[in-house]
Order: C-alpha cells, then structure tokens, then sequence
C-alpha cells in the first residue's frame, strides 16, 4: 500500500469511501511549506481547480489514506490522470506523532484564476468535515470565485 495525502474535496471521507473503497483513513496532517491555491482555468471546467504550491509561509491540512493499487487506479481516474491533468509527487506529512512519505495530486497547470462558489463550497465543507481547523476553513471560505451567471 501507498500512503495518500488527499486535500481539497478528497478531505471528505465519505467522497473517499466512494473513490477508494478499499483504503482505510490513516489520519489527518500538515504539509508544510505548501499552499492551496488554484489552476487549471483553460481545461474547461466551471473556473480553475485545486492543486497545491510551495509557499514556505503557509500548510495544507491533509487527510492520510493507506491507498490500495486498485483504489490508486481508480483514484488516478476520478482525478483524470488519462488528460494529464495532474502528476503525483511525494512529500512529508507532519501528524501530531510522526512524520509520513506520502503521495498528492499536483496539478499539471499555471496557478491562476478563481473556482466557482459551487466548486470551493464543496472543498470548505470536505476541510469541515475532515476536522480542519476552523481559521484554516475560514480562510479557505473567503478565497474570491468566479459568477458563472
């Protein structure tokens, strides 16, 4: 097994119950020197999508995922890894008792551009869920989105 570092709408758990059935929830931690920001605005979605930046500043709250090799294929497809869209690096998550190697989703794209309401609605409620913390959930709420009326 792999160990997974899922943020953005993969923090909820039930969305990871649906997507990798098969890989228990390790726990939750810290990327450091990382940031959540958003890209991807050419591929055609409703406005950019999530990925991750450095930024020695700042940390992402992370749920771990023991991923089974079936749920890594199916998790690769939910994330649209046949278009290319993100690539899979490795990188330390600090817990509260030790640190883990664990695998994340990168996007393949510029940083740039705004998600929509619907889309970042659905991330702040997964971080909630996941039990970040609320100054971490609340920032994430005021990122600004794009109207798609």
């Amino acid at each position: 097994m792999a160990l997974y570092a899922a943020y953005g709408s993969n923090l909820d758990p039930e969305q990871m119950r649906i997507r990798a059935p098969h890989s228990p929830h390790r726990g939750n931690g810290w990327l450091h020197g990382w940031r959540i920001t958003f890209g991807g605005e050419e591929f055609g979605w409703e406005g950019s999508i999530a990925t991750i930046v450095e930024d020695v500043d700042s940390a992402v709250y992370v749920s771990i995922y023991d991923l089974t090799e079936e749920d890594e294929v199916a998790l690769d497809n939910w994330e649209g890894a046949e278009l290319n869209l993100y690539s899979k690096i490795h990188l330390r998550v600090e817990t509260l008792s030790q640190s883990h190697l664990c695998w994340v989703y990168v996007l393949n794209s510029y940083e740039g551009g705004f998600p929509s309401y619907r889309y970042l609605k659905i991330m702040t409620d997964a971080a909630e869920i996941a039990g970040a913390p609320t100054q971490y959930v609340d920032d994430l709420r005021a990122r600004p989105v794009i109207d798609l009326d």
